[in-house]
């Protein structure tokens, strides 16, 4: 029986356009992605360099406006439809399962998410949820096992009464072979608001 939902937040909640910030990039003469610049998003990612680092990077290496290169950065985020909110609200006030976000962001999307919808809105989103881990704020990021870890061992979980909804692969895997329940959905085919008509639910 599920008894824990732990949710992804881009492309389950908030709409993302994946390959807009390579686009951003691509229009300001960045055009590959080496591992050294993947090395430093992980970084930044898992809060372990700050903004003004993760964006001195890429000013230093490429002599782009830093203005422009967060307008790039940001682009991937979109819109957060709002159904999804009131099918959020009505399970948080069933009270029949423990939420829980888990998502790999960093301080500039959420930065930016915080100021395009609002306070009131953010926060009413956030209250949702027992616990709405940030991988920078927790210092972990997806897939690594030892973010999954974390969250059940800090709420004490049993994988086997956890269901975790991602739009990537990668991650569902790995939750997968620890016991985790877990739903692979397809922004695009898929939406979050149909969880409960899962099997895992019936």
């Amino acid at each position: 029986m599920i008894k824990n939902i732990i949710f992804d937040f881009g492309d389950v909640f908030i709409n993302l356009d994946k390959q807009a910030t390579y686009k951003e990039l691509a229009k300001l003469g960045v055009t590959e992605v080496s591992e050294e610049m993947m090395q430093v998003y992980y970084r930044y990612e898992m809060g372990l360099i700050t903004t003004k680092e993760f964006i001195d990077f890429y000013h230093k290496k490429f002599n782009i406006a830093k203005k422009d290169l967060i307008n790039a950065w940001n682009a991937i985020l979109l819109n957060f439809p709002l159904h999804r909110l009131e099918f959020l609200k009505e399970l948080e006030k069933s009270s029949k399962y423990r939420l829980f976000l888990l998502s790999n962001t960093n301080e500039l999307h959420i930065s930016w998410i915080q100021n395009d919808w609002g306070n009131n809105l953010y926060q009413e989103f956030k209250n949702c949820f027992e616990q709405f881990y940030l991988s920078h704020e927790i210092n972990l990021r997806k897939p690594n096992e030892n973010i999954y870890e974390f969250v059940l061992g800090e709420n004490n979980l049993l994988a086997s009464e956890t269901i975790f909804i991602d739009d990537t692969k990668e991650n569902t895997d790995i939750a997968k072979n620890m016991g985790i329940h877990v739903w692979n959905i397809n922004p695009e085919t898929e939406d979050v608001v149909n969880l409960l008509n899962r099997k895992e639910f019936l």
